[in-house]
C-alpha cells in the first residue's frame, strides 16, 4: 500500500501562503495601551526601566491617546499617580473628582467621547500612603470588606468622571459584587467592568511599581493569587462572573497561558491578559543588547498570548504593534 507525498512544509512555503492560512491574528482593535497620568508634571517623565514609555501631563496625555486611537487601538487603560503629599491611608485621592486619576478620565471622555473604550484603573495601591490595595486594619493586614466600601465609591467617581469601563484589580473577595450594585445604584447600569480575576502575586511587577511611584512595603501575597495555583483562578473567575463581571482578566500574560487557556474553556465572557511591566522591560532589555529580534519577539509573544485565549490584551507595546499591523 503506498500513500501520498504528505508535505505539510507546502502551506509554509511562501510569505503569502503562510498569511492565507494563518490561524492566529493580531488586530488593533483587540490591543488596550495602558497609559501613567503623573500629578504635578510640566513635562512628561520617563520611566526608567519601562524604556518608551513615560509618565504624562495632562497635555501629552492626549497626544499619546491620539496616537493610540488613530492607529486603531482598541482601549486605553488610564493609571493615576498622586503627588506624594496627597497619599494617605486609606487613598482618598483615588475618590476625589478633582483627583489626578478622575482628571484623567474626564479629559479622556472629552477629548474621544466614544470613539475608544476609556478604562480606569480601580485600586487604592496608588494612592495609599502604604501602597497596599486596600485599607489596612490594626495588625498591619488589609482589611477586606472596609476596602470594598471605598472600591464601591471609587467606581462611581470614575464613572461619573466618564468611564466606559472600570477595572478592579485589586484582588478583594466580593469586589465585583459591591462595584455592580455600587454602579446600578448610581445610575451607571450601562458601565462595564474588567475584572482582574486572576490577577498573580509575581515578581513581574517591578517596573510598574516604579511607573506608579509605589510606596509598598512587603508584598501583596496575601490577596493576590498564588503562581503555582491553577484551580483557584477558575474559582476566583466562577466568583467574578457570578458577582457581574462583563470580561475576566489574566495578569501578568505570557508566564500563565495555561491559566488564559483554562479560563477561555471554561466561561462566555471575554477573556482579557495583561501583558506586564517586566514582560516589556525583558525584551526591550534584552533587544537593546542586541540579543533578539525586537519586532518578531514582540508580535510572537502577543500572538501567544491571543492563541492560549485571549480576545483582549492590555500592552505597553499597544501603538506601535497596531502601527505594524496596518
Amino acid at each position: 500500500m503506498s500513500f501520498p507525498d504528505i508535505r505539510p512544509r507546502r502551506l509554509r512555503r511562501t510569505p503569502a501562503i503562510r498569511r492565507l492560512v494563518e490561524e492566529t491574528r493580531l488586530a488593533p482593535s483587540e490591543l488596550v495601551l495602558p497609559l501613567f497620568l503623573k500629578e504635578g508634571l510640566t513635562e512628561p517623565k520617563p520611566i526608567s526601566s519601562l524604556p518608551g514609555v513615560v509618565q504624562h501631563t495632562r497635555e501629552s496625555l492626549l497626544k499619546a491617546a491620539t496616537e493610540a486611537v488613530s492607529a486603531g487601538v482598541g482601549g486605553l487603560m488610564l493609571f493615576g499617580v498622586p503627588d506624594n503629599a496627597n497619599k494617605d491611608a486609606t487613598g482618598s485621592a483615588g475618590l476625589d473628582p478633582d483627583g489626578i486619576l478622575n482628571v484623567g478620565v474626564r479629559d479622556l471622555r472629552r477629548e474621544f467621547g466614544d470613539a475608544t473604550v476609556v478604562m480606569s484603573d480601580l485600586c487604592l495601591d496608588e494612592f495609599t500612603s502604604h501602597g497596599h490595595c486596600g485599607v489596612l486594619a490594626a495588625d498591619g493586614s488589609v482589611d477586606n470588606d472596609a476596602t470594598l466600601k471605598i472600591y464601591a465609591e471609587m467606581a462611581v467617581a470614575q464613572a461619573d468622571a466618564g468611564a466606559h469601563m472600570v477595572g478592579p484589580s485589586g484582588m478583594m473577595d466580593g469586589q465585583i459584587g459591591v462595584i455592580r450594585k455600587a454602579l446600578d445604584a448610581a445610575g451607571h447600569q450601562d458601565i462595564a467592568i474588567l475584572a482582574y480575576s486572576a490577577k498573580y502575586a509575581g515578581a513581574f511587577y517591578g517596573p510598574f511599581r516604579e511607573a506608579v511611584e509605589s510606596t509598598l512595603q512587603g508584598d501583596r501575597r496575601q490577596y493576590q493569587q498564588d503562581p503555582p495555583n491553577l484551580r483557584e483562578a477558575l474559582r476566583e473567575v466562577d466568583l467574578d462572573v457570578a458577582e457581574g463581571a462583563d470580561i475576566v482578566m489574566v495578569k501578568p500574560a505570557l508566564p500563565y497561558l495555561d491559566v488564559i487557556a483554562a479560563i477561555r474553556d471554561r466561561v462566555t465572557v471575554p477573556v482579557a491578559a495583561y501583558q506586564v511591566s517586566g514582560e516589556y522591560a525583558m525584551v526591550e532589555a534584552a533587544a537593546a543588547n542586541g540579543w533578539i529580534d525586537r519586532e518578531r519577539v514582540i508580535l510572537e509573544s502577543l500572538t501567544s498570548i491571543k492563541r492560549a485565549g485571549a480576545q483582549i490584551t492590555l500592552t505597553y507595546w499597544a501603538t506601535e504593534v497596531a502601527q505594524m499591523l496596518k
